[in-house]
């Protein structure tokens, strides 16, 4: 691998990790383009570790009002205060209870079918029709209506539900944030409310991936420390413009928009895998 084909996945990771188009998609493609037959597991969860630290980063105020307001509530639930209580006098911590229970169903799904998820990365023509999926899904929030629950309103069971689409969102082509917001606004979520927690819940997957991956690509990573850092950088930067961008598009309920680019992708990945080579 060399430093321009790092910078251009990292680019390519940090542009498509947060639009709801399919960053699993776009490397396998990628990837494919430039000759790399296998999957490269550790050098894409190095990226998305690049893209965590730009979540880490937009929303600071957010984790550290998480943070805060989780160890008010141990602290109270020791004291035997109910928990709405608790939600009313630190109310983040119905944040953090909704990211425990979405997380649940992500977790159990990404460590039962691990292997099953990995072998679907080999595929281009199988990541090009879950790439029509997913503009359908987008597509399918034009005709939402405007949802006003927050996350104070929102049922314990609509969080499990966000958790059960993230899962799912494990397949290439399917775009998590795609899945994890659509499905929140489905539910009735604000718009806003949608997209902060779809992003807070990214957190613990990313780094629940992360961590299953690194041993394994320290073993297998022959391509040198310095082409990682290029493509990490490159999704980190790529990664928070990104997040700045669809903030506004959602709030404008413009969500559907991406579905145009993800079926003319699709369109385009497909043709790629029944032999019609670009260039």
């Amino acid at each position: 691998m060399t430093f321009f084909q790092s910078f251009i996945l990292g680019l390519v990771q940090g542009l498509t990790e947060f639009l709801p188009v399919s960053s699993s998609a776009h490397l396998v493609f990628f990837q494919f383009l430039f000759g790399f037959s296998d999957p490269l597991v550790f050098f894409d969860v190095i990226l998305h570790l690049g893209t965590l630290v730009a979540l880490l980063i937009y929303f600071a105020g957010d984790l550290a009002h998480l943070v805060r307001d989780s160890v008010y509530g141990i602290f109270f639930l020791l004291r035997r205060k109910s928990l709405k209580e608790i939600f009313e006098i630190a109310p983040h911590t119905r944040w953090a209870l909704g990211i425990i229970i979405a997380s649940i169903p992500t977790a159990l799904m990404g460590f039962l079918l691990k292997d099953w998820f990995e072998s679907l990365f080999g595929s281009l023509r199988g990541v090009s029709y879950q790439l029509f999926v997913n503009a359908a899904i987008l597509w399918s929030t034009r005709y939402y209506p405007k949802g006003d629950k927050t996350i104070q309103t929102a049922r314990l069971l609509d969080f499990f539900i966000i958790g059960i689409f993230q899962g799912v969102s494990i397949i290439p082509g399917i775009s998590r944030s795609g899945a994890t917001i659509a499905t929140a606004l489905l539910l009735g979520l604000e718009r806003q409310t949608a997209f902060r927690f779809s992003f807070l819940l990214a957190i613990p997957a990313i780094l629940g991936a992360g961590i299953l991956e690194c041993k394994h690509g320290f073993q297998s990573w022959h391509w040198g420390w310095p082409v990682l850092g290029i493509g990490f950088f490159a999704s980190l930067i790529a990664g928070y413009f990104s997040l700045y961008i669809l903030s506004k598009m959602i709030r404008k309920g413009q969500l559907y928009t991406f579905a145009f680019y993800t079926l003319l992708f699709g369109i385009v990945v497909l043709m790629y895998a029944n032999g019609f080579k670009l260039g």
